[in-house]
């Protein structure tokens, strides 16, 4: 019976990534698909690096793969690029709320974080600028909880 309802599961997740794939006049691949779960699932954004260690665990996959698949979902808008102050890029599903990160210097875990304190100054940057603000990246830098308690 609980294997029946995951098949079930897996089969929604799969038609609604395959939408989103059509929608963005993509083509349905396999691996695209299991990328996009992949991005579902995930607590945080992730580096390509990561997004590949967690696909290998179920299909054959090379990192290259998983760039050309990133840069394509990226342009079609179904997947938000965020560069860190590292240089790093980390990759999460576009969803109608955005949300910003916070990154530990000491360990570099990636926490989101759901409040947007740009919103409230969206609306006066148009303003002044002349400028349709259609997105923004935002990443703040601290010490999370588990690197100061160990100081």
């Amino acid at each position: 019976m609980e294997n029946n309802y995951y098949n079930k599961q897996k089969e929604i997740f799969t038609k609604e990534n395959a939408n989103l794939l059509k929608s963005a006049n993509l083509k349905t691949t396999k691996k695209r698909l299991f990328l996009i779960d992949c991005l579902k699932k995930s607590e945080g954004p992730l580096t390509a690096e990561e997004i590949h260690r967690k696909l290998r665990q179920d299909i054959n996959i090379n990192l290259s793969t998983v760039y050309r698949a990133l840069s394509s979902l990226t342009e079609a808008n179904i997947i938000i690029r965020q560069v860190l102050s590292d240089g790093n890029s980390v990759f999460q599903l576009n969803s109608d709320q955005h949300r910003h990160i916070l990154t530990c210097k000491d360990c570099g875990k990636i926490t989101y974080i759901d409040v947007c304190p740009i919103d409230s100054v969206h609306k006066e940057i148009e303003d002044a600028t002349g400028y349709d603000i259609l997105s923004h990246n935002l990443e703040f830098i601290g010490v999370c909880p588990e690197c100061k308690n160990k100081k």
